[in-house]
């Protein structure tokens, strides 16, 4: 987990003596060490890197909001949310990807609406042909599989995509291949390299990401439907946090983009980085983000 501006837990770790320290230095510093108006917890997928930053930045530019974000796997948003260490997040992908999560923490969550849309499902890029791989079906052809050297290009084991993935490689009968472990940046080097090498790469994906735009991904068929077609994001909160902070509550509820709004961030953060892409994107839609504000 990234390191935070302020963490609760180890203010309360103060000696006596140290803590009396800080409370006589007065209320502008006690002011500073006060817990944020809100937490908001991320994984780093790249579609969830753009729609959190992009929330915080409008509501600490808008709304004048103190924002912490906070980073750790899916897992553990979905813990530390439904035990208020942490206020929200922006990546619940419903109604079947976390669908487990929901049934074990949904009792303490509430839902803020839809984000976004996406979809999910094994891709190949442009330079795969159809002749070679089309299907999640190819992948058991023993030429398939030597191409591709027995490899499935993953991301963070404990994601959604992942178990589903792992289901259909056993219900496709692929329980040769090794399905890797890694992150969404890695995974894209992984298709850089095989572009430079001209070699076939299959990866577990998802949209909104840049990989679509940057080398013409496409995702290959799944006769047995285990990928849902498409998913519905939304804004996960604590149980108690819009009775705490309504206005906030209130501006997540409204936030709705597009796929094409989100990978537009995304390819121009890759040449200019994220926060100058979603400062363009905002200048570029005022009226938009206007919409937003309680």
């Amino acid at each position: 987990m990234i390191s935070k501006s302020f963490s609760r837990r180890g203010f309360l770790g103060l000696t006596a003596g140290g803590a009396a320290g800080l409370l006589s230095s007065g209320p502008a510093l006690a002011s500073s060490l006060s817990a944020p108006d809100v937490i908001i917890g991320w994984t780093p997928w790249s579609d969830a890197e753009v729609v959190t930053k992009l929330a915080a930045r409008v509501l600490r530019r808008d709304m004048d909001k103190d924002v912490e974000l906070t980073l750790a796997d899916i897992s553990a948003q979905f813990r530390t949310i439904a035990k208020g260490d942490v206020d929200v997040m922006l990546m619940s992908w419903e109604p079947g990807l976390h669908a487990n999560y929901l049934r074990r923490y949904g009792d303490d969550l509430v839902d803020l609406g839809e984000i976004y849309e996406g979809n999910i499902g094994l891709a190949v890029p442009e330079w795969v042909p159809e002749d070679l791989i089309s299907s999640i079906e190819d992948l058991a052809k023993p030429e398939v599989q030597e191409a591709l050297g027995g490899r499935i290009v993953g991301i963070d084991p404990g994601a959604g995509l992942m178990a589903t993935t792992r289901q259909a490689m056993q219900d496709y009968g692929l329980g040769a291949y090794e399905l890797e472990e890694g992150t969404g940046p890695k995974m894209v080097r992984e298709i850089a390299k095989a572009q430079r090498n001209e070699t076939p790469v299959v990866v577990t994906a998802w949209r909104p990401h840049m990989k679509f735009e940057l080398y013409g991904m496409r995702y290959i068929e799944d006769p047995k439907g285990l990928y849902a077609d498409i998913s519905s994001i939304h804004a996960r909160a604590n149980r108690n946090f819009p009775d705490r902070a309504p206005g906030i509550a209130e501006m997540l509820s409204a936030i709705h983009l597009e796929i094409s709004d989100i990978e537009q961030i995304m390819v121009a953060g890759r040449q200019d980085g994220i926060d100058v892409a979603i400062d363009a994107w905002i200048a570029a839609n005022r009226d938009v983000v206007s919409g937003w504000l309680p």
